[in-house]
């Protein structure tokens, strides 16, 4: 599940990428750099983050599978299993 987890969050990078103004919104709440995208594209807890941004806001989510033809739950079930999305949410 992991590694299928990783894969999902990379394609969920890359799409991120390719939106200009969303991009710039992810590097300026998470204080990621254009290297940062590159350099740690393979670093699970980097990909995590990817998720958790996409996650904050159900409309990202929802073009982000609608442009893959995925079910609106891939990003959460991706989500829980990279580091971290085990932990219990107490907000």
């Amino acid at each position: 599940m992991r590694k299928s987890a990783e894969t999902l969050a990379l394609t969920a990078l890359a799409w991120l990428a390719g939106q200009d103004s969303l991009l710039a919104v992810f590097l300026g709440a998470t204080g990621a750099t254009e290297n940062d995208l590159r350099n740690r594209a393979d670093d699970p807890e980097f990909l995590a983050s990817v998720l958790d941004f996409l996650l904050m806001d159900d409309a990202w989510v929802l073009a982000f599978c609608q442009a893959h033809d995925l079910p609106g739950a891939a990003l959460m079930q991706a989500r829980a299993a990279l580091p971290g999305g085990a932990d219990p949410h107490w907000t």
